[in-house]
């Protein structure tokens, strides 16, 4: 009796933990996943291939974005970086030809850059967040509109003489757009996994994750302690940039284009994932295991809803019911 007690008492705790609510929203969403199967399509290899992949480029945002939350701020020009990102990468493959890793380095310096402004903006300046970096959206946007002249840049490459000629798919986007371990993995999934992987030591095994979570907590506590506030956040978005960056080239890769439009909501579906993994919005509390389980979640849902053809009206309609519950679910555990 004792036993049963305090096995009972033990779930309890745990589904009354973020992880655990976590953990229970993904083994719901996988039931669900097991129950409409589209005969048998989701027990399938390659559906769960599918939906990693389709889901690391969020899942790359989100790592990025635990980072930021994680302090008590929020970055809304994740996705804007995402299309600035993916047409760098193609703008200097196909047109430039650049070597590949001359594309990568170039254009993880811009994503590092429009998220150090981003920061230098937030917390430099003390401008609030979703301003700053509501600013830093639409300025993205528009240097990716700039940068291609507002069309897709493809491997379609117009002469001098006004002709267009096709340049061939860059190494750069082969080696990214394939697959690994005999085709049941995707090369953008593993790129997920080692920023994921690069997150966590920096969130948990750092001091500057240490400082991250005192900030989220009590900024002004923190300042008074000695915690190095304004350039603890300006790494947050810089690297939050970065991980932008990193997935504009992955969109690039995927697309074999640059498309300026790349992205467009993406910063809301990553911020859903880290949201219903269960790091607090308010700062302080979190972490990349509870994103790792959000990042799931929300590409399991996407993948099953998609396999037994609903509507995108639909799954946008869901998704949006699910981050209200999981944000009433993190006020009740806090209370």
């Amino acid at each position: 009796m004792n036993t049963n007690e305090s096995q009972s008492g033990f779930l309890r705790r745990f589904f009354r933990s973020p992880g655990g609510r976590a953990a229970l929203a993904l083994l719901l969403v996988l039931v669900a996943g097991a129950v409409f199967n589209a005969d048998g399509a989701f027990f399938k290899a390659g559906t769960h291939r599918d939906a990693l992949r389709q889901a690391s480029v969020y899942g790359i945002l989100a790592c990025g974005l635990t980072l930021v939350i994680v302090s008590g701020g929020i970055d809304l020009a994740v996705g804007s970086m995402v299309g600035l990102g993916a047409v760098c990468c193609a703008k200097l493959a196909l047109h430039a030809g650049w070597p590949g890793w001359m594309v990568v380095v170039a254009c993880l310096v811009v994503g590092l850059t429009c998220g150090g402004v981003s920061g230098v903006v937030t917390a430099g300046l003390r401008v609030q967040p979703f301003i700053a970096t509501l600013s830093m959206m639409v300025l993205a946007r528009g240097i990716a509109k700039y940068v291609s002249g507002g069309l897709k840049i493809s491997t379609a490459v117009k002469t001098a003489s006004g002709a267009y000629e096709y340049v061939p798919v860059p190494a750069l986007f082969r080696s990214i757009d394939t697959r690994l371990l005999g085709g049941n993995i995707s090369m953008v999934t593993v790129i997920f996994l080692v920023c994921f992987g690069a997150a966590w030591l920096a969130l948990s095994r750092h001091r500057w994750g240490r400082y991250l979570y005192a900030i989220g907590g009590n900024e002004e506590a923190s300042r008074l302690t000695g915690v190095p506030v304004v350039g603890s956040k300006i790494l947050a978005y810089a690297v939050s940039g970065l991980f932008a960056a990193v997935a504009g080239i992955c969109q690039a890769a995927q697309e074999q284009q640059g498309d300026p439009e790349a992205g467009a909501g993406y910063e809301l579906i990553a911020i859903a994932m880290v949201v219903i993994g269960g790091t607090s919005l308010m700062g302080g509390r979190g972490g990349m295991g509870l994103t790792l389980l959000g990042v799931l979640t929300i590409g399991y849902l996407d993948k099953i809803l998609s396999i037994n053809a609903v509507p995108e009206a639909g799954r946008l309609v869901l998704t949006g019911i699910i981050i209200i519950a999981a944000v009433l679910t993190q006020r009740r555990g806090r209370s």
